[in-house]
């Protein structure tokens, strides 16, 4: 098991790639505070469903409320008495043209994605520091590749691939090693698209090499996995694409 006897925050994690990531984090040993805005009675019974006894627990927080971020450090500390990984997940954002674009939206987009993870990331710092650990932050092909009606969620995903960047130089002395991925993911939302717009979701299709949209658990979290386990012990400031070769970096 690669994350054996690690503790984890993931943020996010009640659904969608974030829920993929707690369940392949569990399976490889670690325990996990799963971070999410969903009501306590979904995040308990995810738990439950989970069926890790202690090895999971729920906190019910709103990561874009700076003042949260040293609570949801102290409520992992509590459960498991550590911190040896971050892994910043959870954004959301609104689609819009830039003319249409919002000062509420920018707000959201901008609040729960870059400052949410700034916050945590500072807060976890003294932490991480204890255990020589692993931030592993999200990037995105919307920011990579600009993409139409994605503003203020592109901005933030390339404001989070700098701060990681200027992270790995920093934290370097301390032994942390901070890392993203950016993934191209089939989660329940995009399903439901899909259904909707069949003929706009064969479109995205056809500009992924590998033929298909990652599965959260299976293709996803198994690179997270990687960048937050010692086998990449070596490997920090870098952008890990897990989209099936829709973006090839040089």
């Amino acid at each position: 098991m690669q994350l054996k006897d690690k503790v984890a925050i993931i943020t996010g994690g009640a659904g969608g790639i974030g829920q993929g990531i707690v369940r392949r984090f569990l399976r490889e040993g670690a325990r996990v505070l799963i971070v999410d805005i969903a009501d306590q009675a979904t995040g308990d019974q995810l738990v439950e469903d989970l069926r890790r006894g202690d090895d999971a627990k729920y906190l019910r927080s709103d990561i874009s409320v700076a003042d949260n971020a040293p609570a949801i450090i102290s409520a992992a500390i509590e459960a498991f008495g550590k911190l040896d990984i971050l892994v910043n997940n959870a954004h959301a954002s609104k689609q819009a043209p830039i003319i249409e674009t919002t000062q509420e939206m920018w707000d959201l987009s901008l609040g729960s994605g870059m400052f949410a993870t700034f916050w945590l990331m500072k807060a976890a710092y003294p932490e991480l520091k204890k255990t020589k650990g692993a931030v592993v932050n999200f990037a995105s092909g919307a920011g990579l590749k600009g993409m139409a009606n994605q503003v203020s969620y592109a901005a933030a995903k390339e404001a989070i691939r700098a701060i990681t960047r200027v992270a790995a130089n920093e934290w370097a002395v301390d032994g942390i090693r901070a890392n993203l991925v950016a993934p191209v993911a089939l989660t329940p939302g995009i399903q439901q698209w899909a259904r909707a717009f069949p003929t706009e979701y064969q479109e995205v299709l056809k500009g992924v090499p590998l033929g298909r949209l990652g599965d959260p658990e299976t293709d996803i979290a198994p690179a997270v996995v990687f960048l937050a386990s010692d086998a990449a012990k070596y490997i920090t400031g870098q952008t890990l694409m897990t989209d099936g070769g829709s973006i090839m970096l040089h």
